[in-house]
């Protein structure tokens, strides 16, 4: 049986993502990767994550729309980390408003970004 987290990473930045993708991995997670919103809304769906991580800015879908859907059409309680470029603070107070759990800013390290999802999945 898969003890495993599973976790969907929405970032269309595709270095990003692999380096997350590896980072969480050699942590321990199962770790479903979307390129979008659109695609990060099927995973959730299709897999119903412990934890999603989504950029605000994608295309097709947003992270604001992924975050929505998730509290509002499928009213999942999942814990939600949010990532957006620095200087977005109406974005960000939107994400919390709609749901979100956590916010980092970009850059951001990836080391505090496993703690703060080991934290958030305790």
């Amino acid at each position: 049986m898969n003890n495993k987290k599973k976790i969907v990473l929405a970032e269309d930045n595709s270095t990003l993502s692999l380096l997350l993708k590896f980072k969480l991995e050699k942590e321990g997670y199962e770790v479903l990767v979307a390129e979008d919103g659109k695609k990060a809304i099927e995973l959730i769906e299709k897999h119903n994550p412990n934890l999603i991580l989504t950029d605000i800015m994608m295309p097709f879908v947003s992270g604001l729309e992924v975050i929505s859907h998730v509290r509002n059409k499928l009213n999942l309680e999942t814990k939600i980390i949010v990532f957006s470029a620095a200087g977005q603070e109406e974005m960000v107070l939107k994400a919390f408003n709609l749901g979100a759990s956590d916010f980092m800013a970009k850059p951001f390290s990836p080391n505090e970004l496993t703690i703060r999802i080991k934290r958030l999945l305790l």
